[in-house]
Formats: C-alpha cells, structure tokens, sequence
C-alpha cells in the first residue's frame, strides 16, 4: 500500500472549515489492492473534507465508469458508476473502525489515509448484476446470445406436440363425472 501516499492527508496543519480534495482513480489505483476484477476504471473522486475543532466529517462522492465484463454475454463494457459515503472521524485512546460511518483515530494521529474507502466505495458502486447496455435494449448481437436463443425451450411447441395416453384420459374422465 505504499503506492498510495497520496491518498494520505494531513489534517494536523489544516485550518477549521472545508476543504476539497478531488482525485482521479483508475486501474494503477486497484493494482495495488491487487483486484483485477477492472479492465479499466476513469472515476472521479471529491472529498469535501470539514474540520472541526473537536471531528472532521469527510464527504465522498464519486462518478465514473469501470470497464467490466457482461455477466450474460462476456462482452466488455463501462459500467456507469455514482456513489457517496459520509465519514466522521472521531479522536480517541486507540484506533477503532468497527463502526461503518464512525472512525476512531488516536489522539497523536496527524493524518488520514483514506484510500480504503475510496476502494470500497467504488467496489459497492458497480451492482451486483453487469448487464450490457445493448443486451438492455435488444441491439446486442453475440455469439453467446444467438446460442442462448438458439438453445431456449419454446412452452407452446412443446405443449402442442406432447400426446397424452388413452387410458390416462378414461381416468381424467372419470374425475369430472362427479
């Protein structure tokens, strides 16, 4: 994580009020959380950073795209991304970040790397499912898709051509003699 000293900042010299921060990720950034699941990643980082005497609160927002494969298909595509977190950073006798919007610093610390919540941010961003736009609006055209269709059972067919035997007809018939 040596790779990411910029990521610190030195709340020590930094006068009450807010101040902007703005960095710009991509894939070097997730290279040295060794994650690969990014082709490639152009997202835009602000951080409105307000101290105050007794806290800091850090507010993180960021837009961009991540280059991921589609989860139907294989295709590579930027998936639009947009997130906020909001941060308090607490004073205390030792370091403590059980707490997801509460962060504990020792009372000599001097600075805040805040890399780790830039990389999880962006990894909570990107949903669940990765959907090509194209697959969205039917103009996709794949060789996974056309086998998909190729292979995808029709109910009416199906039903159609199912013959029923005789004898378990004379038994339904008897069930509707009631």
């Amino acid at each position: 994580m040596k790779d990411l000293k910029q990521f610190n900042i030195p709340f020590i010299g930094l006068k009450e009020g807010s101040h902007l921060f703005e960095y710009h990720i991509d894939k070097t950034f997730f290279e040295a959380y060794q994650f690969d699941d990014f082709n490639d990643c152009a997202v835009n980082t602000t951080i409105d950073f307000v101290k105050k005497s007794n806290l800091m609160e850090l507010n993180f927002t960021i837009n961009g795209s991540v280059n991921v494969p589609c989860d139907m298909t294989g295709e590579l595509f930027n998936q639009e991304i947009e997130g906020t977190l909001h941060l308090i950073v607490k004073f205390g006798h030792e370091y403590n970040d059980d707490n997801d919007e509460i962060l504990i610093l020792p009372n000599e610390a001097y600075q805040i790397n805040i890399s780790q919540y830039i990389y999880e941010l962006i990894i909570l961003s990107v949903p669940n499912k990765r959907v090509h736009p194209k697959v969205l609006d039917g103009t996709m055209e794949s060789e996974a898709l056309e086998k998909l269709e190729e292979l995808r059972i029709d109910e009416d067919k199906t039903v159609e051509e199912k013959t029923t035997d005789p004898r378990w007809d004379k038994l339904k018939d008897l069930l509707t003699d009631k």
